[in-house]
């Protein structure tokens, strides 16, 4: 029989069930676990939390029977909360001001972090949690807004913004999956320290402007089993977590590192890791190369044979969008147009800026389609590659 109580009646000894509550209220990774340290305890105590389900079955009693709010069959457990916040959703406009605050509360806290993993301290998982709770609300409000700030990070930062940028982007992937609330937690927790290896790697190497020589490859391709050692030591990370760290480099066709995992031996997470972690890598101006648009890289992520688990990829596309912010298409008028915001059940009919005509090869002026909304006039037919026009900063069109 699991039982309600009230948080401040748990004590060390129980197992906990289920929170009142989704995870962005409490400071556990995890909701069902006994309570075996006392600073767990205390932390449980000072949360806000009103309410718990234990089950004393799988652990430690009530001692008065008086504070049990109410039971239920463990056969028939407590609905579960939402995976996704109760948040409404907004404009990418609306949002980018407040995701662009997220972003760099996350950058002054990951590199902090990541800091003291070089200098050899323990990573603490209660540290991550806030940013994970702060990126997903962002996500909830309009996941466009974070992920396309995400990708425009300078190359200097790219160490530790591309964590931030990751861990947004498992996020998302975990909801389009349609993943339980505590595996979208842990997707994204996994994805902020998917690259914390890269700490152990000699600054010269990992910021080096050119290729790598095979010497300094063979350093590199160490770090994830750097990041899964320093993540052991630390204690207390989540079994995926520690499972991304070590395999988000392993290809679907089992030709990856470091263990050469072929299929579905890959972990799930470690799958939606292996494809967050490219995107981004791809779509960021790195110390040697220049980022690709975002829709230039879906389209050739997609004919990268055996790299990703398919469904995986696919899902990912929809998560991101089939035309993500910043994406220059052609519409059926003939003109030009950036991607400025998406409508999350109709993918192919973003908010797109016009601004050039591709017959006249002259600007014109500047208009936003929803090509979404009934009665809409245009349509895109194609993605279009903004080298090949000259054309410079499109991300100044909505960031």
């Amino acid at each position: 029989m699991l039982k309600k109580i009230p948080a401040d009646a748990v004590r060390l000894g129980m197992y906990l069930h289920a929170f009142e509550g989704s995870w962005l209220s409490h400071p556990f990774w995890k909701n069902k676990f006994i309570l075996d340290d006392p600073e767990d305890v205390q932390r449980l105590h000072q949360s806000g939390l009103t309410a718990v389900w234990i089950d004393p079955s799988k652990g430690v009693d009530v001692v008065d029977p008086a504070v049990v709010l109410s039971t239920t069959p463990a056969s028939a457990p407590p609905p579960e909360a939402p995976t996704a916040p109760v948040v409404a959703r907004c404009s990418a406009r609306d949002e980018l001001q407040r995701a662009a605050r997220v972003l760099n509360r996350s950058k002054k806290a990951i590199t902090e972090l990541f800091n003291e993993a070089r200098l050899g301290n323990a990573i603490s998982v209660e540290s991550c949690l806030p940013l994970v709770a702060e990126i997903s609300d962002s996500l909830a409000r309009n996941s466009s807004a974070l992920i396309g700030l995400a990708r425009l990070k300078h190359k200097d930062e790219y160490t530790y913004m591309h964590s931030v940028a990751v861990c947004a982007l498992m996020v998302s992937l975990a909801r389009q999956l349609g993943l339980s609330e505590d595996a979208v937690r842990e997707a994204g927790l996994a994805g902020l320290l998917h690259d914390v290896g890269k700490m152990a790697m000699p600054v010269e190497v990992l910021n080096k402007p050119g290729s790598l020589t095979d010497a300094e490859f063979a350093v590199m391709r160490s770090h994830p089993e750097r990041g899964h050692a320093l993540l052991l030591a630390a204690g207390a990370i989540p079994a995926s977590a520690l499972d991304v760290c070590l395999h988000h480099h392993e290809k679907f066709d089992g030709s990856g590192y470091p263990h050469r995992l072929q299929g579905e031996a890959i972990s799930l997470f470690a799958r939606m890791g292996a494809v967050c972690d490219v995107y981004d890598a791809i779509t960021s101006n790195r110390p040697y190369k220049k980022a690709w648009n975002p829709a230039e890289s879906l389209a050739r992520m997609a004919q990268w044979t055996g790299h990703f688990d398919t469904q995986v990829f696919h899902a990912f596309v929809r998560s991101v969008g089939i035309y993500p912010l910043g994406s220059l298409v052609r519409l059926e008028s003939g003109r030009l147009g950036v991607v400025i915001d998406q409508h999350p059940e109709k993918l192919t009919e973003p908010l797109v800026r016009v601004f050039f005509s591709a017959k006249a090869k002259t600007p014109i002026q500047q208009l936003d389609l929803d090509l979404s909304r009934p009665g809409a006039n245009d349509r895109i037919v194609g993605r279009e590659d903004p080298a090949q026009w000259g054309f410079g900063n499109l991300d100044d069109f909505w960031r």
